[in-house]
């Protein structure tokens, strides 16, 4: 399945850097939030069936695709209202909101800061940082935790010694973190490698990583008012399971838990027809 002719492209310069974003179909407005190591083409498969039924604003995040490639503010509250002036610059003054990965932490970040804002919120295979995140870092002796999280926050190291290799950098997670390797198919791959190979990309986002401890004192510090919205909180089978439903937990009253299976980390890409399904259910 591809992208519908109705979708369109925009540029927009907001919080001094220009930001890119993609539109498509009618109705309530529900805004995508994608991941990493991806770019709002992670959503390519999900956007026809959505359209449907909601007006999709689906924006690059700061540092990825399109988007700009400040020094700084890649804190997940600075990225959060990167998101909310360009909804000002749209006029839309509440929506439904989901976000994959790092999507989802901006996504909590700007629902815990604008809560009468967001309708409805789904948080796609993340943890949060405060909430998991940190003890997902940590290695084991069974060879458990997430060791990249860790690589990314050293400071030049990670871009020093990936540049010219992101072809197989990003292969290897698309592969290693899926149920089906080839689900992040090869004119997905082409976006991706394409945007975190041009100078700087792969700096600016491994600043998602490197705010990490700011991004948990924030969290913990909004928790301190859990978030009474209804929440979804959906992931992998084969990947998260249940973590996220223990992670969003911790933040929201009303959780929706899902367990999608035969999927694993990229879940936009892995079931797309499943995920549509879900949102459809839940944002009403």
């Amino acid at each position: 399945m591809t992208t519908t002719t109705s979708l369109q492209h925009h540029t927009l310069r907001i919080n001094g850097m220009k930001m890119h974003y993609v539109t498509a179909g009618e109705g309530e407005p529900l805004v995508l939030l994608h991941g990493w190591p991806q770019t709002w083409y992670e959503w390519n498969h999900v956007i026809p069936l959505l359209a449907r039924k909601y007006r999709l604003i689906v924006p690059d995040l700061r540092g990825a695709g399109d988007t700009g490639r400040p020094v700084s503010g890649y804190d997940k509250r600075t990225m959060a209202n990167d998101i909310i002036a360009l909804l000002d610059h749209l006029g839309i003054p509440d929506f439904f909101l989901a976000g994959h990965d790092f999507g989802g932490a901006v996504s909590y970040a700007l629902a815990a800061q604008h809560r009468a804002r967001v309708r409805a919120l789904a948080i796609v295979e993340m943890v949060l940082p405060g909430f998991g995140y940190e003890e997902a870092m940590k290695m084991t002796p069974d060879g458990g935790g997430l060791w990249h999280f860790t690589f990314h926050m050293a400071d030049n190291v990670a871009e020093m010694l990936l540049e010219g290799r992101e072809r197989e950098y990003l292969s290897f997670f698309y592969r290693e973190y899926s149920y089906n390797p080839d689900a992040v198919d090869a004119r997905a791959l082409e976006e991706y490698v394409q945007h975190y190979s041009a100078p700087g990309a792969m700096r600016a986002t491994m600043g998602y990583y490197r705010t990490i401890f700011k991004d948990a004192a924030d969290n913990r510090a909004w928790a301190q008012e859990k978030l009474t919205m209804p929440v979804l909180a959906i992931a992998g089978e084969a990947s998260l399971g249940d973590i996220t439903r223990q992670s969003v937990s911790c933040v929201a009253e009303r959780v929706t838990a899902r367990i999608v299976p035969m999927s694993g980390h990229w879940l936009p890409e892995e079931q797309p027809e499943v995920l549509a399904r879900e949102f459809e259910q839940f944002f009403v």
